[in-house]
């Protein structure tokens, strides 16, 4: 859960797409918040969407002990909130590129992976874009061949770790910004299929503890590191489905 308009406001650059991972403080009364519900089973939003549609806003929401009042749920892009979108797994697939060969990526919560029985905070190709092949093809259509990794290097990097304390442990990930870069002789359909886990990302997360809000993952437009970035082709999600190549539907 985040809350808005709260920190933003001073930090500069790629900090400025930070999220908070854990709260050390109470949520004032009053304040207003946003939280990301993403799927990646279309059979699944389809069954929480008329829940959805169906809240009443003047009917509080139970969270605990808390009462919460839902003003909005963005299910599409949206100006305002880059973590709200909604897109087919065949949509992702024909609008990634065959001719983009940069790859920026802000992990905007603690990010880890798992490397045989211990955890690895360091954002390497094979952890990242590993992680996003296993996802897509858990539940996309249109599986794709694990060699497509070998051409991804990173090229830049501006990472620290975080971590999060838990009841009984602590979490230790990564957070900053990464640049990837596709080298050689890369087939065209080989560089849409590595696009298409790039852009994928929004929805999926990498790494360990995406159901806790770890591993939230943005890709930048190219040369918008130091200003204001842009999301590429899926901006914002929210509620988040993600379905399989046809004419399923997928939203962050």
């Amino acid at each position: 859960m985040q809350i808005e308009g709260r920190g933003d406001r001073s930090r500069q650059g790629l900090a400025a797409h930070l999220l908070l991972a854990e709260h050390r403080r109470a949520v004032p009364a009053g304040a207003s918040c946003w939280f990301r519900v993403s799927l990646l089973d279309e059979q699944l939003f389809s069954q929480l969407a008329q829940l959805w549609l169906n809240i009443h806003p003047q009917k509080p929401w139970h969270l605990g002990p808390a009462d919460l009042f839902i003003s909005r749920i963005l299910g599409t892009a949206n100006p305002n909130q880059p973590w709200a979108n909604f897109a087919s797994y065949g949509s992702l697939y024909g609008q990634a590129s065959e001719d983009e060969t940069q790859i920026d990526l802000t992990f905007c919560t603690p990010t880890a992976f798992r490397q045989q029985k211990f955890d690895t905070s360091l954002p390497t190709p094979e952890a990242v874009f590993g992680s996003l092949l296993r996802r897509w093809n858990q539940y996309a259509d249109c599986p794709f061949e694990p060699d497509i990794l070998q051409p991804i290097f990173p090229s830049f990097f501006d990472i620290q770790t975080q971590i999060v304390m838990e009841a009984r442990s602590k979490f230790i990930g990564c957070t900053g910004h990464v640049t990837y870069r596709i080298m050689g002789d890369v087939a065209p359909e080989t560089i849409k299929q590595i696009n298409t886990l790039a852009d994928f990302s929004l929805y999926a997360g990498v790494g360990r503890k995406t159901p806790m809000g770890m591993g939230m993952v943005r890709r930048l437009a190219p040369k918008s590191r130091s200003g204001s970035p842009q999301s590429t082709p899926q901006s914002t999600p929210q509620s988040t489905p993600r379905p399989k190549p046809r004419k399923k539907q997928l939203a962050a």
